[in-house]
């Protein structure tokens, strides 16, 4: 194939229900993640000749189109040059793994997806951690650039068409750790308030909504300070910002989150978001039994604790109140 040529790939059997944005990254890894975006937004990636958002869900059989810039590299097998200690913190942060999945525990402020401004990513780095003929591992779900916690990938195309049925389908559990501003009134209670996106173009937030998509959320206090309070939380849902959203709409902002009208509650060294995904139950793909993986705090969000005199080994009663509530 000559630069400067169209190409025309075909989704494979292993391939379906990708969203088209991941699915090119895998096809056309050494591209930027800007540049593909620019191309969708422009209309010359389509697929079955119909122009195509990121998200749309790909289907075993579709054509997809690669313009000129994409089509000469797109058949390229070389990964990308990886920054060596970022790969190594990964690796350090590997919680558990087998032939089928991979759980980190995601370090906060690193970016899940490559995006405009972000040099590194989970889903740039995560070749580093298997061999050069392996396939590199697929990301099944999201957490924020400064959530910390499980996160699970992926290591086949099977494992991730399981996966991303077990997220869509809500069999998968999850279980947060939040620093919130004050105390809630009700110590334990369930957040009920559809969300919708709110704001133009780098200033998006989900906000309460009527008319939005429905969004749940079970919480129990588990530790309460004269400043803050320790929540654990379980989304039953699964919308965008969902927990920093609903916590906000009670008036309960997470420390450190600016974007939903946190205070400065801790010193100026405070990480940029007090949220910890420190747990996830999920249908094993192959096995057929529960996976659940936990995830230990990151120091900066224990010594926050600490200087907010919130004891983190109450969170187990916190749990059981979450478990009574159905979560």
């Amino acid at each position: 194939m000559g630069e400067g040529q169209v190409s025309i790939r075909r989704v494979g059997e292993d391939e379906g229900t990708q969203r088209l944005d991941r699915w090119l990254r895998r096809t056309c890894p050494q591209v930027p993640q800007a540049l593909l975006q620019r191309l969708l937004r422009s209309g010359q990636i389509r697929v079955d000749g119909h122009r195509a958002k990121a998200d749309t869900r790909l289907a075993a059989g579709q054509e997809v189109r690669l313009p000129p810039q994409l089509a000469a590299g797109s058949v390229l097998p070389e990964r990308p040059r990886l920054d060596e200690d970022m790969v190594e913190r990964l690796r350090r942060a590997v919680l558990f793994e087998d032939e089928w999945v991979l759980a980190l525990n995601k370090p906060p402020g690193l970016a899940v997806q490559g995006g405009s401004g972000q040099k590194q990513s989970i889903d740039r780095l995560v070749a580093g951690l298997v061999p050069p003929t392996a396939p590199v591992p697929r990301l099944v779900h999201r957490l924020d650039r400064d959530t910390s916690g499980v996160l699970l990938l992926a290591k086949s195309a099977a494992a991730a068409r399981s996966l991303a049925e077990a997220f869509q389908g809500r069999e998968a559990r999850k279980l947060y750790w939040a620093l919130a501003e004050g105390v809630p009134k009700r110590r334990a209670g369930r957040i009920d308030r559809p969300l919708a996106r709110q704001g133009g173009e780098g200033r998006q937030r989900m906000a309460p909504d009527a008319a939005g998509q429905a969004a749940e959320t079970l919480y129990a206090t588990a530790a309460a300070g004269r400043q803050a309070s320790l929540l654990v939380l379980a989304p039953l849902t699964g919308r965008t910002h969902q927990i920093r959203a609903h916590l906000a709409a009670i008036g309960h902002p997470i420390l450190g989150d600016r974007k939903y009208g946190a205070t400065k509650v801790l010193a100026a060294e405070e990480p940029p978001l007090m949220l910890h995904a420190a747990e996830l139950a999920v249908p094993h793909p192959d096995e057929g039994t529960t996976l659940r993986i936990a995830a230990p705090a990151p120091p900066a969000f224990l010594a926050a604790c600490r200087r907010l005199g919130l004891d983190t080994e109450t969170v187990h009663a916190a749990l059981a109140q979450l478990e009574a509530r159905g979560a």
